[in-house]
This record gives C-alpha cells, sequence and structure tokens, in this order.
C-alpha cells in the first residue's frame, strides 16, 4: 500500500490513497481510522505528512477528527446541489429521490427590526410573517428552517399546507423568486436545532443564510436554513474570465 513510488508531494498522495480507500470500502462511512501510528506505517509516510493530509480531509468534510478519540470516515451527502443553481428545499429532496414533508414548530408576526429592514432595502416593511419549521425527506429531519416574508404576501393559515414558499409566493402574492444571495456558514452544534435533527455532539451544520428576489429585484423572502452536513453538500462551477 506504500505511495513512495508516486512523485507529488507527499500529502496529495496520501489524500488520495485515502479516497480510494473509502470509495472502495476498505474504511466505511462512519468507521474509524486506523490510528495515526499505524496508518502512516501502511501509507509509508510521516505522521507529519499524514496529519496535513488529515487536515485537509477534514477542510473537505471527507473525515472528522475527535480529539482524545480518533478519525472518522463522514457520511456522503444524499443531496448534491451546485450553489449556482437556486432550488427550493422541496425540490432538492425530490431531486433526491425521496418524499419531501414539514413539521411545523411556529408562526408569528413580528415588528421588522433595523436589521430586516436593511436586509429588505430599498422595499420598506414594518411587520414580518416569521415561520419556523423542520424539512423532512421520507420522514426524516434534515432542515431545520427559519423563513421570514413581508406581511400579507402570503395567507399564513395555508402555510401549513405547503411545503415550498416560493410555491406559496407564486400562488398568492405573484411573485416568482428569480435569484438569491447567499451566505454559508458552517456553525458548530446548536443544542436546539442539532437535537431536532437527531445530529450527533460533534457534527456541525451548514447555515445558509438567503435573500430571495423576484426577477424585478424585489425582496421578498429571507431564510435562515440549517441543513446536516451528512445528508447536504453544495457546491459551486467557477469558470476562468
Amino acid at each position: 500500500m506504500s505511495i513512495r513510488t508516486d512523485t507529488r508531494h507527499l500529502y496529495l498522495q496520501v489524500i488520495d490513497q485515502i479516497k480510494k480507500d473509502i470509495d472502495n470500502g476498505t474504511y466505511k462511512e462512519r468507521e474509524k481510522l486506523p490510528s495515526e501510528f499505524q496508518l502512516s506505517k501502511l501509507l509509508g509516510v510521516s505522521r507529519a505528512t499524514l496529519r496535513e493530509a488529515l487536515r485537509i480531509l477534514e477542510e473537505e468534510n471527507i473525515v472528522t477528527r475527535r480529539h482524545g478519540v480518533g478519525t472518522f470516515v463522514n457520511a456522503k451527502p444524499i443531496f448534491s446541489s451546485g450553489i449556482e443553481e437556486l432550488f427550493s428545499v422541496t425540490e432538492m429532496i425530490e431531486r433526491g429521490g425521496m418524499k419531501p414533508g414539514s413539521q411545523y414548530l411556529s408562526t408569528e408576526i413580528l415588528e421588522a427590526t433595523e436589521e430586516d429592514a436593511k436586509k429588505f432595502y430599498p422595499f420598506r416593511v414594518e411587520k414580518l410573517a416569521k415561520v419556523e419549521r423542520v424539512r423532512t425527506a421520507d420522514g426524516e429531519p434534515v432542515v431545520y428552517c427559519v423563513d421570514k416574508i413581508p406581511k400579507g404576501l402570503i395567507p399564513l393559515e395555508h402555510v401549513h399546507k405547503e411545503d415550498s414558499m416560493f410555491q406559496l409566493l407564486e400562488e398568492y402574492s405573484e411573485k416568482v423568486v428569480g435569484y438569491a444571495v447567499t451566505f454559508i456558514e458552517p456553525v458548530g452544534y446548536q443544542e436546539r436545532i442539532s437535537t431536532i435533527l437527531n445530529c450527533d455532539p460533534d457534527q456541525p451544520l451548514l447555515l445558509l443564510k438567503q435573500m430571495h428576489y423576484t426577477t424585478d429585484d424585489e425582496p421578498v423572502l429571507y431564510s435562515s436554513n440549517y441543513f446536516r452536513p451528512d445528508t447536504f453538500g453544495f457546491h459551486v462551477l467557477r469558470k476562468r474570465v
């Protein structure tokens, strides 16, 4: 299994070999890798080289290192989407071949804060409907959603009957979401949210903060969606210009 015959930087070879071993089933999802001592001997590299490779693999969300415990193989996301493509959570789950659902937690009308006003600028908002719910795939909780919509755009009594906010906006306000400005943040364990999503204590979440606009550039929906990283994966297509 030694990789000394490869001429590239050793840590790159280590990364490729570990990925290959995961793909061929040598190391299975959620399984603990051999100790650093054992793995460095198997690969024929120093522990310093191995640690650099494991650091990069963790950044790529392929493994998780637990201090004093070991390194574990992460489960591959069930749903994968290009972040440059705008799909509702409902559409993403359907594309994964699973049935979308919702568990509603709360619906309330709030006074718009100064921060809210900035988000919806240049349109003036005084009151917002805030909807908190858990999105499910085949009954399994996978996303915790917090949506804020200007009061009056959708009838709140119908929120429980429709999974897709995009669809509600189109049906009742004739507002078609055309694009979104998105910020992605990795966040650590959130006591309430992580518990609801059945996450492990050391499992991070992917937080997508998105302001959705109509094709006429009107801001109509601000969402904070917490995704389980073992269920959802996002990638970006970058082109050289």
